[in-house]
């Protein structure tokens, strides 16, 4: 008899530790594999990670809201509008010859295992922490734009934004490398073929890797073209310091020679 689980990963809009979570959802948290943390009841989950997404499993989209509110969270009513959030059907069929198979529409498993479940709220969960991380590099585009077209002239005001736009690129790409957990598999899957199948199977499906490339590919292009603006900046501030040395210089002459003639 098959059993249907719904599943949904929601990117939360301010940061919370581990302690905040189990506080405010009166909820003990136990360690998952790497990054992510679960609480069961019955045959419900919540599983939290460390780059801010919380998944349910198994919850009714009224307790989801509840929870939401718990987690002081404003458009719970309509996180579906306000947040950045995946929802993946999970089926559990018996009757099926593999372990697991993976789709567009759903998740179908053989046999229903808490493993197997963090596994999956892992890998949505990684989607959506890209997903967020694809937006902000959308943001950071158009804000590009604005400071490349204040290269025409130089202040240290321009400056300063280049060098700061610069430090908040190499942040990005830093926490989709470590807090994603993306270029490496979690290490329980090493001893296990059949959650290691399950974790390919879905990283494939959602395009993980693919999405990760462009991102960084976009990320790297970025970091090239500031890294051009800043050394264009540089190269004006030196000239405008060169020019202000000229200056003086000039002045201390003029004023050399009022006193001479004086």
């Amino acid at each position: 008899m098959q059993q249907k689980l719904s599943l949904i990963s929601i990117s939360l809009p301010k940061p919370f530790l581990k302690h905040e979570v189990e506080k405010k959802l009166d909820c003990s948290l136990k360690k998952g594999i790497e990054k992510a943390f679960y609480s069961e009841y019955r045959e419900s989950y919540i599983i939290y990670t460390q780059f801010n997404v919380i998944t349910f499993i198994n919850y009714t989209r009224e307790d989801i809201v509840k929870a939401l509110l718990l987690l002081d969270i404003k458009e719970a009513e309509t996180f579906e509008q306000h947040c950045i959030h995946q929802d993946y059907p999970i089926i559990i069929d018996p009757t099926i010859e593999l372990t697991c198979k993976v789709n567009n529409d759903c998740i179908i498993l053989k046999e229903s295992s808490t493993l197997s479940l963090i596994i999956i709220a892992l890998v949505v969960s990684q989607s959506v922490g890209l997903e967020k991380y694809e937006q902000d590099l959308e943001v950071h585009f158009s804000q590009s734009k604005q400071l490349f077209d204040l290269t025409h002239s130089f202040s240290l005001l321009k400056r300063t934004q280049l060098t700061k736009f610069a430090k908040n690129l190499i942040l990005i790409r830093h926490a989709m490398v470590t807090d994603l957990f993306l270029l490496d598999k979690p290490n329980i899957l090493w001893d296990n073929e059949e959650t290691e199948h399950l974790y390919n199977l879905l990283a494939s499906i959602l395009e993980i890797k693919d999405r990760f490339e462009i991102v960084a590919y976009k990320l790297s292009s970025l970091k090239d073209d500031i890294s051009m603006a800043l050394d264009l900046t540089n190269q004006q501030h030196s000239e405008f310091l060169e020019w202000i040395i000229i200056i003086i210089i000039g002045v201390e002459m003029v004023l050399g020679l009022v006193n001479f003639f004086k």
